[in-house]
């Protein structure tokens, strides 16, 4: 090992170390009360209280994210930013603001971010860490009148078509999963390009040879809170989608 990647190795070591044992590291954190956020059409909005868990107080800012597929700005949130002491809690709301009725379930993000405001003045001399720690939970828009659904996996489509491995969500409702697969008997390895499926998504694969002759799909759904169920194995279709 030459003398250069050693002086490197050693640096990542002491600023670890720094990192995990110094006094002047402090970590504030926004903790929301669930994991996902469920808006209802019928009710136009919801409401969730996220905790300052830090011993200081902080400013939280909240941030709506769009997934790539779909930018519509079908929501809003009140307060973006609040002030919230030491381990109180503050309520933010989320609105609904489609021009026009949803026909299946949207999938939005918000991030959840605790910006510090220390009220203890660092001690000359001291090196002092601050972490801003963010949660970026999903958030399920669900239209009137669709009735609740607490294993939408089982609408999903699956079919092998040479060699490619499709998936299709005919389905209104979003379908979270792990991203990884197998086809089976042969345990061929498949990963999907992100870990939800979309109403009206049809998603396709490479091909593998190795799969031509499978049956089943065994992958891994999550529950609309992202909680994994265990595996779940589905009729792979042979021929075009």
């Amino acid at each position: 090992m030459n003398r250069r990647l050693t002086r490197l190795l050693l640096r990542c070591v002491c600023i670890a170390a720094l990192l995990t044992c110094s006094p002047g590291l402090f970590a504030d954190g926004m903790i929301p009360e669930t994991s996902v956020v469920i808006v209802y059409e019928g009710k136009t909005e919801a409401a969730i209280k996220v905790t300052n868990s830090d011993q200081n107080p902080a400013l939280l800012h909240v941030t709506l994210e769009h997934i790539p597929e779909d930018k519509a700005p079908l929501l809003f949130v009140t307060p973006p930013i609040a002030r919230v002491e030491a381990g109180e809690s503050q309520l933010v709301r989320f609105i609904l603001s489609n021009p026009e009725p949803l026909t299946t379930q949207r999938l939005k993000r918000v991030i959840f971010e605790g910006l510090a405001q220390s009220s203890q003045p660092a001690t000359p001399g001291e090196a002092r860490v601050s972490v801003n720690v963010r949660q970026n939970l999903p958030v399920i828009l669900h239209p009137k009148g669709l009735a609740k659904n607490a294993e939408p996996w089982k609408g999903l489509h699956w079919s092998l078509h040479d060699g490619q491995l499709t998936v299709a969500n005919p389905t209104p409702y979003v379908v979270r999963l792990s991203q990884e697969l197998h086809s089976l008997p042969s345990q061929t390895p498949w990963q999907l390009p992100r870990s939800y499926v979309l109403p009206g998504d049809t998603l396709t694969l490479p091909g593998n040879a190795s799969a031509a002759a499978d049956g089943q799909i065994r992958f891994t759904p999550a529950t609309v809170y992202g909680f994994a169920v265990g595996t779940h194995e589905a009729t792979l279709n042979q021929g075009a989608p």
